[in-house]
């Protein structure tokens, strides 16, 4: 019996090709060619108004928080479900990390829930687009409007996934806030292995953006011949990838279609397959609102309860099939918890205890893991 694993990273078979392309070019620290490639591809593709490649979502997002000017005493608001990463990049400025529960149909942050959140002190919103499922971004934006805050999307799983709003127009994630984080970790539907990238949809960003990606330096304007010399002046960290990472990276976006295409058709199977034992009640399968596109980055499972999910769990690696539960509540995380004065996130903590994920990558045939689910037991 063939062993299914959680991931797999797929290769085009372009990307050593592509790297050997970089190496000999000569130039291989970051902005080279490929770089500046996979820019072009993501503002031609998706109408991102700027696009820097980082070293992970990660890094795209403390360059948001430093974009912003996170101060201590700034309070930001988040889901409780979601990679810490979405809370270190503002708690490492200072930021009081508000937590947000998750909505009753969808892992996501309940919309309904912000505003009530919302202080003087706020500075921010940062969706966490779950799954590649559009938050309601509507509500969000209309809250930043209300109150003069600024809209971080985490779209770290949304590559390739669009909101159609009120105004019936499908718009890209990542180019409904003010900027955007995404991740190119080798889990995702585009992997460079690790790497990430900042969209800036706000003007204001453009140049600041360059600086602080380029250790807090103008050296951007230096190579473009702006400038006759470049400095230190502001600060900033090493956030660029090497263009080796790029050339991976592109290899990638060359076959975007094909590969969220075969995605689109193993997430379709596990929820054809399985839809049955979400009409017994064995199980809830994931819900897209109607102004959601789904891109397939993950199948999962809700289960009625921790016991259950143990149990799903189990079965499945006796079956020599690798499934794994998600995100900690971080409001209940021992770094956090002395910290939090909130209420209780009971949603958030159910989908901790009761979500499933299934093994989903390109090359996946869903059918051992729909067969073994489906067993009578």
């Amino acid at each position: 019996m063939e062993h299914i694993g959680f991931n797999k990273p797929y290769l085009t078979g372009k990307e050593t090709e592509y790297i050997h392309q970089a190496v000999l070019s000569g130039k291989i620290s970051g902005d080279g060619s490929f770089t500046k490639r996979c820019h072009r591809f993501f503002e031609e593709r998706f109408g991102f108004k700027k696009c820097l490649l980082t070293t992970s979502c990660t890094d795209a997002l403390e360059m948001a928080a430093l974009l912003i000017d996170i101060k201590p005493g700034d309070e930001v608001i988040m889901p409780s479900y979601t990679f810490v990463s979405t809370s270190n990049a503002f708690a490492l400025r200072g930021a009081k990390i508000v937590f947000c529960d998750s909505r009753k149909d969808h892992p996501g942050m309940d919309e309904d829930l912000i505003e009530p959140l919302i202080t003087p002190r706020t500075k921010a919103i940062v969706p966490v687009h779950y799954a590649g499922i559009a938050c309601d971004m509507d509500k969000i934006m209309a809250l930043a409007a209300k109150y003069s805050l600024y809209v971080i999307e985490d779209a770290a799983q949304g590559i390739d996934s669009y909101y159609t709003g009120a105004d019936g127009v499908k718009k890209p994630l990542g180019s409904l806030g003010h900027m955007a984080a995404f991740s190119f970790h080798e889990t995702k539907n585009i992997m460079s292995g690790e790497g990430g990238m900042i969209v800036l949809n706000d003007e204001r960003f453009f140049d600041r953006a360059e600086i602080i990606r380029e250790k807090g330096t103008n050296r951007s304007r230096f190579f473009r011949g702006e400038v006759d010399k470049y400095g230190w002046v502001d600060i900033g960290s090493s956030f660029l990838p090497s263009d080796i990472i790029a050339a991976f990276l592109y290899a990638q976006l060359e076959n975007l279609d094909d590969i969220q295409q075969k995605r689109r058709k193993i997430w379709d199977a596990y929820y054809e397959g399985l839809k049955h034992l979400e009409d017994k009640g064995i199980f809830k399968l994931p819900f897209v609102p109607a102004y959601a596109s789904n891109n397939a980055h993950m199948f999962y499972l809700v289960c009625n309860n921790l016991a259950h999910r143990d149990e799903t769990i189990r079965l499945l690696k006796e079956n020599d099939i690798n499934a794994v539960f998600h995100y900690l509540s971080l409001h209940k995380s021992p770094y956090y918890t002395p910290k939090y004065d909130g209420g209780e996130l009971s949603e958030t903590d159910r989908y901790s205890d009761c979500l499933v994920r299934l093994p989903m990558y390109y090359e996946l045939d869903p059918t051992r893991v729909i067969d073994v689910l489906c067993k009578p037991r």
